[in-house]
């Protein structure tokens, strides 16, 4: 879009949100760069040139805006709706791959050559790999700095940094700022935190239609690994260097964010994850233009606009949880799940009590007794077999999957039919278009709704809600009074 000089200055010009994330503004005139909503007046179109990222705004020596804080935009929506190398690339970056092995290791999960990753990524967003990291780092710095009392030598390591030197440079050629003075300018509160807990807010483009997101994953929470408590949805997360536990509340302009973490070098995964486990990189406008253009949708999206689908932390955590939720109730699998994480889980200590594993890896998995399962043989070995393939790596599930390609991996394994790899694809993989015209309670909804309820037909009808149709199956499923379409209290 930055390429669209006019339409960026009308955005820009409007102060419009929706398009946060989607390019920056930098100033000729103060050297500055801006998210599109900045509250500051806006600059003349002669003195406006447009950047597709934080990191290609920074490489042209333009730093961050003190009011707007474009480097807290939301992430850009076009990272969910592709899957090509581009996009692939940066949902790895998101979660700190550079910053763990480097663009070699980038490289070699993408299958392609360092150079042709960094080529592509200087084409579309104007910085390669390690200057996109690189802005990333600087911004967990930040959020190091601002929300945490972490002296500044812990402070420049955790976010990724190699020195302590190379941290001070960053901060101040980012944000014109010295760390000690970021933590200086810093609200009053932040100093009140709680030790080892970092308190953050999470940006989104609204709307944000919060009932059937934390619902779903309140309704459907493992004991020991999630719970709902006191208005917010908590859990366990297994990150690279350690573990942690999140809270996150739905507020009417952001997502409360409450992290504690066993090493704060896992600050911008944990983020980066908790973003993707509330779809909040969305672009919920455009999503409900395409699905209330159908006459049989519309009055559901204009009810609740800006439904999200409810995604994972962990992509084969929710395949496990996927199979055991086959032809079940919602009860049931949790009890199935429970049973998993009470023999299998990683314990932890959770200072607020309810939260007492992780869930338990492929790993892990991989050496349990199939009879000891409470549940029919032939998913047993559905189970068993998915886990060994997850744990020798023949099957991956992440950031950098393809969709198509690892959907019909999937489909090859033994019990695996299209309403467990579809489901998959929708809430692990963050396919947008997955689609689920097997399940019970989209065929329900869509026969109350007169639309046609066989798989086939209904796929066919789904066709004018591409490339939103895991979208299409929230408003269906949000029909029901199932809890999972109801806010806890």
């Amino acid at each position: 879009m930055h390429t669209d000089t006019e339409r960026c200055v009308r955005a820009v010009q409007s102060k419009d949100a929706r398009f946060d994330g989607w390019f920056y503004t930098a100033v000729l005139t103060t050297g500055i760069y801006c998210r599109p909503s900045c509250p500051a007046v806006p600059p003349k179109p002669a003195h406006m040139v447009f950047h597709p990222s934080a990191a290609a705004c920074q490489q042209a020596g333009f730093r961050a805006c003190k009011r707007c804080r474009p480097d807290t935009s939301p992430g850009s929506p076009e990272w969910n709706v592709r899957a090509d190398l581009v996009a692939r690339a940066m949902r790895l970056i998101a979660d700190g791959v550079v910053d763990r092995e480097g663009v070699t290791g980038l490289a070699d999960r993408l299958g392609y050559s360092t150079r042709q990753i960094e080529r592509q990524l200087l084409a579309e967003l104007g910085a390669g790999p390690l200057a996109l990291a690189r802005a990333q780092r600087a911004q967990t710095a930040r959020l190091l700095v601002e929300t945490t009392g972490l002296p500044m030598a812990d402070v420049a390591f955790a976010a990724g940094f190699s020195s302590v030197r190379t941290f001070n440079d960053t901060v101040r050629e980012v944000f014109a700022l010295s760390p000690s003075e970021l933590r200086t300018r810093a609200p009053e509160h932040a100093a009140a935190a709680t030790p080892g807990v970092i308190t953050l807010r999470l940006p989104f483009r609204a709307p944000l239609h919060p009932d059937n997101l934390f619902g779903h994953l309140a309704a459907t929470a493992v004991p020991g690994v999630e719970e709902w408590r006191d208005g917010a949805y908590r859990r366990t997360l297994r990150l690279p260097y350690g573990h942690g536990i999140v809270a996150l509340a739905p507020r009417p302009d952001h997502i409360a964010c409450r992290l504690a973490l066993s090493d704060p070098r896992d600050l911008t995964v944990a983020i980066s994850r908790c973003r993707r486990l509330l779809d909040l990189d969305a672009d919920p406008v455009a999503v409900d233009e395409q699905l209330r253009s159908d006459a049989a949708l519309a009055p559901l999206v204009d009810k609740a606009p800006g439904r999200r689908v409810p995604r994972t932390v962990d992509e084969a955590e929710f395949a496990v949880r996927a199979v055991l939720g086959q032809q079940v109730s919602t009860a049931a699998a949790r009890t199935h799940a429970a049973r998993l994480v009470t023999a299998h889980g990683t314990p932890v200590d959770d200072p607020e009590g309810g939260l007492t594993h992780l869930f338990p890896t492929p790993e892990h998995l991989a050496a349990l007794d199939p009879d000891a399962l409470a549940m029919p043989r032939t998913r047993r070995t559905t189970l068993t077999t998915l886990v060994r393939r997850l744990a020798d790596g023949d099957l991956r599930l992440g950031a950098d999957s393809d969709w198509p390609e690892t959907r019909a991996a999937l489909l090859a394994l033994p019990g695996f039919g299209p309403w467990t790899a579809d489901v998959i694809a929708m809430r692990a993989l963050g396919d947008p278009d997955a689609f689920l015209p097997t399940d019970l309670g989209v065929r329900r909804a869509a026969q109350a709704m007169g639309l046609p309820s066989t798989p086939s037909a209904l796929t066919t009808r789904a066709a004018a809600w591409r490339p939103w149709r895991a979208y299409a199956v929230q408003y269906l499923w949000a029909t029901d009074n199932h809890p999972i379409n109801v806010l806890p209290a």
